[in-house]
């Protein structure tokens, strides 16, 4: 192609003709990236370099004429890049442009790049960023039709056109090649330059094919558990069952609420009985003192909570029902329920201290609080503590003084009540 073409108006043409772009060199072949490229191959026979500066102006440039000005214009390498990245979120097309070796201001920005995207599909015809076409180049505003940049005329055509020639020169006495169509044999070296493209290109992927994920996962073990426990608690249910064995698997779903073994702690072993079964806090040292007076001078390591909760049934009848917990803390109570213990923990009480969690099974609040539901306890005048931050933990703030606002602590104009630290919903097997 002559430098009479406009390098734009070529590329839109090329995109209009859905001819297959490709960086080449020099001598005519395939690079084997954009970056390593120095011309760009728009069609059979239309080839640009790929700094050729084009007509689409650089965010703050006045500059009017891209020849004399060709600093103040993008090049068709990074209008190019815009196009065949049109598709790709801004911070990778960035990243793809850096590393096609295009520095900050030389490719197109994200702004400019959907309002150059449309007009190169012809979705709008006029961009103010693009320049007018000026002085001799300015008979060549329209440029060639898309078919100059498909495919070039078949051998049947170009085979009667040398036979009508060959004829005048000749006479009659003139062989017609056959019209059929010569087989194609690719290059050996292109198919190879084709090959190592191929082995450096990134599938990209949307949401879709994220979640679809890259190998198929049987469940079928875990459906075959569940099968065999509900068909024990079947068997259980029938008349003259073994009532020992129900009783046996009723306590071990009782779900465990751990709490911090810190003698500064608001809610202790003295003082949880009250503080979560009525909802009532009575101090630490004052529930030990209680405790002394009444001969319990050592604090049991693990005490039963039993929490009364209301279900309305399908006849609108309100039904009582009471849910049992645990609660302990330390490691060495929580141990005597057997190995899968921490299967059955469903709440932690802390006082914002990491000590508390070195001995659990999750040493790291992040990972301990997104296993089980996290309770951070202080008192309501107390500053924000900045270590719970990053913790996903329930803040309950503790008045000092007014105990008629126990069943209800107002935190943030919003009403926390104790029942946040016990629910049965907490539980998995609940």
């Amino acid at each position: 192609m002559g430098a009479s073409m406009d390098s734009l108006d070529a590329l839109r043409v090329a995109i209009d003709g859905k001819y297959e772009i490709n960086p080449v060199n020099a001598s005519g072949s395939p690079a084997g990236s954009l970056r390593t490229a120095t011309h760009l191959n728009l069609s059979a026979s239309v080839t640009l370099q790929k700094n050729t500066p084009t007509r689409l102006r650089k965010v703050g440039s006045n500059a009017t004429d891209p020849q004399s000005e060709p600093d103040g214009f993008f090049t068709l390498e990074a209008v190019y890049l815009a196009w065949s990245l049109r598709d790709m979120p801004g911070g990778e097309y960035m990243k793809q442009a850096r590393e096609h070796g295009l520095l900050a201001g030389t490719f197109v920005g994200l702004t400019e790049r959907k309002s150059i995207v449309d007009w190169l599909r012809r979705a709008v015809t006029v961009l103010d960023s693009i320049v007018p076409l000026t002085g001799s180049r300015l008979r060549h505003r329209e440029p060639p039709p898309p078919s100059a940049y498909r495919r070039p005329p078949s051998s049947t055509h170009h085979t009667q056109a040398l036979s009508s020639t060959s004829a005048r020169s000749h006479g009659d006495a003139v062989q017609t090649a056959s019209p059929s169509k010569r087989r194609y044999v690719p290059d050996v070296a292109d198919m190879e330059v084709v090959k190592k493209i191929r082995q450096g290109e990134i599938e990209l992927r949307d949401h879709n094919t994220v979640l679809r994920g890259i190998k198929n996962n049987n469940f079928s073990s875990v459906r075959n558990a569940y099968v065999a426990k509900l068909k024990g608690l079947k068997e259980a249910k029938k008349p003259g069952a073994n009532t020992p064995i129900t009783t046996q698997l009723t306590e071990n779903m009782y779900p465990i609420i751990m709490i911090s073994s810190s003698p500064t702690s608001l809610i202790t072993m003295y003082n949880v009985r009250r503080f979560l079964q009525e909802s009532i806090f009575e101090p630490s040292a004052e529930a030990r003192a209680r405790a002394a007076a009444e001969g319990n001078t050592r604090a049991e390591d693990l005490i039963p909570i039993d929490r009364e909760r209301t279900m309305i049934e399908s006849g609108g009848q309100a039904r009582a029902s009471a849910q049992r917990y645990y609660v302990l803390d330390s490691v060495e109570a929580l141990n005597k329920f057997g190995a899968d213990a921490w299967d059955r923990v469903v709440c932690v009480l802390t006082t914002g201290q990491v000590w508390q969690f070195r001995p659990y099974k999750w040493s790291e609040p992040r990972i301990l609080f997104h296993h089980v539901k996290g309770i951070y306890v202080s008192w309501a005048n107390d500053p924000p503590n900045p270590k719970v931050k990053d913790w996903n933990v329930t803040e309950l703030k503790i008045d000092p003084h007014r105990r008629h606002v126990d069943k209800y602590m107002d935190s943030d104009s919003q009403a926390i009540s104790y029942d946040h630290v016990i629910q049965p919903s907490f539980c998995k097997r609940c």
